[in-house]
């Protein structure tokens, strides 16, 4: 392989290119910069891009360049949360798990691929370890891969392995991943994750994500046994789960044995870890997000939050209002996949108020608001006042059980609500 400059590498880059940036915590900083840096002789080039934690904001998203480059999502990240606010770019609704069918089918076009990947093997294969997830799929599908070969990339088994005899351009870097934080849950979502947990079965397979609520749900699991992680973010979180064998995967129907994910969120402890760690493997996220896999494994245990929900469950955790924040992400695959497996069940988690002390059980979601779990798919839901389960109850029925784990300020208003939306079938309810 062959070492250029990312100034030479991005000169395959076209006017009206479409052009894949990889994610996660992996996003190939130095072609970017230097894809950027071409800003004024390049244009109409589109940027897909999924699921990316940055610790800046993009270069590319500044006005000199709005007519060079043009922002598509289907997850709104943070570093281009700003620019598509302001209308420079954009976002495409899809289920995760359905991308890289718009790359397979012709839908999304990949002219080129950027990737950050890791030093070679003694086969000549690299790894762009922590994310697999759409860079997979865009990655088959694109005529071009440009390369960033980073010491700093762990090599991880599964999906995301390429020769470098595929790669047209590689440039040697020395980028350290971006690492996240785990976060300390507070005392409300300490009381959230106790009451997930005592739900969660052993020998179940998880699903669980970022934050605060996953990190209290996983501390309460220490007890627990024969725990499987089928999951699309491998996270620090857990683990102490897996290094106390508490995770163990040996119960799971799918890849018994081995921790599943399509992409990593963590620190350098958890990059480590990963490297050339054949009980971690990372998949396409066509494969992960799956239902119809996601259903083989018994008792899975779907682990997702949001922010916020109407007294009949529908559930709002992409946007405010009409502003799209984030991403639908993988939370109806999982969801979904939850209800296909032989005793699974999902939880929908969230604290009962903002940060602002605003309620996020309403009586109808936020005009413009967007519904990522539909009523006809949620199970628990979950706040510091209690767990209710809404499988099979009425819309009055789950409207007095929204109410009983709502901010205690905010019921009596709901409760009106709820009686004037629904009568009589409401207030018989005892």
């Amino acid at each position: 392989m062959k070492y250029v400059s990312a100034d030479e590498a991005v000169r395959l880059i076209k006017s009206g290119d479409h052009v894949y940036i990889q994610g996660s915590t992996s996003i190939p900083e130095t072609l970017v910069a230097a894809m950027t840096r071409r800003g004024h002789e390049l244009r109409g080039v589109v940027l897909y891009s999924g699921f990316s934690v940055s610790d800046r904001e993009a270069p590319y998203c500044k006005p000199e360049y709005k007519d060079s480059f043009f922002v598509d999502t289907c997850f709104v990240s943070n570093n281009v949360r700003r620019w598509i606010a302001e209308g420079y770019g954009a976002t495409t609704p899809k289920f995760l798990g359905e991308v890289p069918s718009l790359f397979r089918d012709g839908t999304w076009p990949v002219d080129v691929v950027l990737l950050n990947c890791s030093m070679p093997d003694k086969d000549g294969f690299v790894s762009y370890g922590v994310s697999a997830d759409l860079a997979f799929s865009a990655t088959e599908c694109a005529k071009t891969v440009i390369a960033q070969i980073n010491p700093h990339m762990p090599f991880s088994y599964g999906d995301p392995v390429i020769h470098v005899s595929k790669i047209a351009a590689a440039v040697l870097v020395d980028d350290p991943l971006v690492e996240v934080p785990t976060p300390t849950p507070n005392d409300k979502e300490i009381a959230i994750g106790r009451a997930i947990a005592a739900r969660i079965p052993d020998g179940a397979t998880l699903q669980i994500g970022v934050g605060g609520i996953p990190n209290a749900v996983i501390s309460a699991l220490s007890d627990h046994k024969h725990l499987g992680l089928h999951t699309e973010a491998m996270t620090d979180g857990v683990l102490p789960l897996i290094q106390a064998g508490v995770i163990d995967n040996s119960m799971k129907k799918i890849e018994p044995g081995r921790s599943v994910a399509c992409l990593a969120l963590g620190s350098r402890h958890l990059y480590d870890l990963m490297d050339y760690n054949k009980e971690m493997i990372f998949r396409d996220v066509a494969w992960t997000n799956d239902p119809f896999i996601i259903g083989q494994n018994p008792r899975v245990m779907a682990i997702n939050s949001c922010l916020e929900i109407d007294l009949t469950g529908q559930v709002c955790a992409d946007s405010i209002g009409t502003r799209i924040f984030s991403g639908i992400g993988g939370q109806h695959d999982f969801v979904y996949g939850s209800s296909r497996s032989e005793g699974g069940l999902s939880f929908m988690a969230m604290t009962s108020v903002t940060n602002k002390g605003l309620g996020k059980i309403k009586p109808v979601l936020t005009p413009g608001a967007g519904v990522v779990t539909t009523r006809f798919q949620t199970n628990w839901v979950v706040t510091e006042h209690g767990a209710v389960n809404l499988r099979g109850k009425s819309l009055p029925e789950r409207a007095k059980l929204m109410i009983s784990i709502a901010n205690p300020a905010d019921r009596e208003a709901l409760d009106r609500a709820a009686f004037e939306r629904f009568g009589y079938s409401y207030s018989r309810i005892k």
